[in-house]
């Protein structure tokens, strides 16, 4: 088996100042104790999706008034005309959910646009985001594009984390993310359950993912699972009970299937993003 570290890729310099230059400013903006964060996440989708020069809602165009859908497209720039699904849970706190909302909408809507899959500029986008949505974010967090949350303000997540493409992280009862948690694609972890007769009875629980876990490939953690520390958990196991420290488990459920090795870890590349946007 070949040792292959991440590489680093470049960008041009210009690139990079232009990237930097508009993320401080969302940075600084988001700063401000008065920052109507509404009328920011508006401002900044806005500036993403409208071509140049298009008209603001409401606005015609060379003397004529904007058609139907394109209005309704420039009125999903702004958070308050649109409602998510997250909204309609009972238990969901309207004043903490109502400072987040713009922010996860902002988050969403540049994941959709063609900046979305720009890894240098999105991971660092996000960063700046997360710092304000979290409960607890640490240092150099790394979540790639298409990540989901019920109400991000459940989320406590240390240093290092990565979060890669397309994960649900439903923070519903909370979920904690220790130091160096690495949760790979398209996986799933859920903080809340319904009962299996009257499914509007729900059950909020904490789910742990303990320091340096990694979780592989489409796996499931269920509803106030522990994995423990530096545990692994295989691509498309589902996981319904606690963990043991340094161990691997597979399947559907998921079960101990061998202790990991007590082997040195090779040294890992420097992380470009490290450093950038931690507040």
């Amino acid at each position: 088996m070949a040792y292959l570290p991440l590489r680093s890729v470049p960008i041009t310099g210009d690139a990079r100042d232009v990237y930097h230059r508009w993320l401080e400013g969302i940075d600084d903006e988001l700063s401000r104790a008065d920052c109507d964060r509404r009328e920011l996440c508006r401002r900044v989708l806005t500036d993403i999706y409208r071509p140049w020069g298009a008209p603001a809602p409401g606005a015609s165009r060379r003397g004529e008034a904007l058609s139907d859908a394109e209005h309704v497209q420039l009125l999903q720039m702004d958070p308050a005309n649109v409602t998510v699904e997250p909204e309609h849970y009972a238990d969901i706190d309207t004043e903490r959910y109502a400072q987040v909302k713009p922010l996860l909408w902002m988050w969403e809507m540049f994941d959709r646009s063609p900046l979305g899959e720009n890894l240098y500029l999105g991971v660092l986008f996000r960063r700046i985001l997360a710092r304000r949505i979290f409960r607890r974010c640490g240092r150099d967090f790394k979540a790639f594009h298409q990540v989901k949350f019920s109400f991000g303000y459940n989320m406590e997540v240390g240093d290092g984390v990565v979060v890669h493409r397309h994960v649900l992280l439903d923070d519903r009862g909370g979920i904690r993310l220790g130091n160096g948690a690495s949760v790979s694609d398209y996986s799933n972890i859920y903080s809340h359950s319904h009962d299996v007769v009257n499914s509007p009875e729900i059950t909020n629980r904490m789910t742990v993912v303990g320091a340096g876990v990694r979780i592989a490939y489409h796996a499931t953690i269920l509803t106030g699972v522990t994995l423990a520390d530096d545990s692994m958990i295989g691509a498309g196991a589902v996981v319904s009970r606690d963990t043991e420290p340094s161990a691997v488990y597979a399947g559907i459920p998921a079960k101990l299937v061998r202790k990991k090795p007590n082997l040195l870890k090779k040294s890992a590349p420097p992380d470009p993003f490290a450093g950038m946007f931690n507040g």
